[in-house]
């Protein structure tokens, strides 16, 4: 009777810990690069559905790539479709390696990810759906080694 007792009072902790646990992001989401070779018409399109315009939301940028990437950063276009039909364009750069050549990335062996603040606190003007498009903005075409780009929405608490 003992042990039943311990074990339900061991899985209750679990499930609230679980719980606590719960990502909340709104949108958090990668595309893979075809062949690791990102072209400039390969423009991974996300979608993101905010429900609440008050709040603040913080979007970064996620990028993985091969050790054989030859640069230390990456230029990116990150075009916003915005529910009222309106759309807004911003350049942004992630540093990927330290001028030493280490790379800034978690991982190691086959593939680094970087996950890089881009905007911090921002708020929606409006609720509804709004769409990410990411384009690469280097001068190589396609950019190899690039293995996937994405996304992440999380309200700020």
């Amino acid at each position: 009777m003992r042990y039943l007792l311990t074990a339900r009072y061991g899985l209750l902790g679990m499930m609230i810990f679980a719980a606590s646990c719960t990502d909340t992001a709104v949108l958090d989401q990668n595309v893979p690069i075809t062949d690791r070779a990102w072209h400039y018409d390969d423009q991974p399109r996300l979608t993101a559905h905010i429900t609440d315009a008050g709040k603040h939301y913080n979007i970064y940028l996620n990028l993985r790539h091969t050790p054989d990437y030859k640069y230390s950063n990456i230029f990116v276009l990150l075009h916003q479709h915005h529910p009222d039909g309106s759309d807004t364009t911003e350049r942004f750069e992630l540093r990927l390696a330290e001028p030493d050549g280490r790379w800034l990335g978690r991982g190691g062996g086959s593939l680094y990810a970087h996950q890089q603040l881009i905007k911090e606190a921002v708020r929606f003007p409006d609720t509804g759906n709004y769409v990410f498009v990411i384009e690469q903005n280097m001068r190589e075409n396609p950019l190899r080694e690039v293995a996937d780009v994405g996304i992440r929405i999380t309200p700020v608490n």
